[in-house]
């Protein structure tokens, strides 16, 4: 449990942070990718302007939760199993039995 618990904490964490970074890039992104070529001006549908711009950043956001999540959950697995040979190594070898007498 204690190894399940560890991998979800990391996987969340990893969510967490991708969502983050996504709501930091996907607005820059958004306002270039809707930008009007060559300054030229424009009339928009402005609640669908609104509606698309929203589905984007919500979109972006689901996908940086989502690589963060995945690239966690890896890194979660990758400290798990180095935790468990540290520990192995750390083990001390097991004592020969002693001889007793009959």
């Amino acid at each position: 449990m204690d190894k399940f618990k560890t991998v979800f904490i990391f996987t969340l964490a990893g969510a967490l942070l991708g969502n983050w970074v996504a709501s930091l890039i996907v607005p820059s992104y958004l306002a270039w990718n809707n930008s009007a070529p060559l300054a030229s001006q424009q009339m928009c549908d402005l609640p669908k302007a609104i509606h698309d711009t929203s589905s984007g950043l919500i979109h972006g956001q689901l996908v940086g939760s989502g690589i963060g999540a995945v690239a966690f959950l890896v890194l979660g697995i990758v400290f798990i199993q180095l935790r468990a040979r540290k520990q192995k190594a750390a083990q001390p070898p097991p004592a020969a039995p002693t001889p007793t007498a009959s």
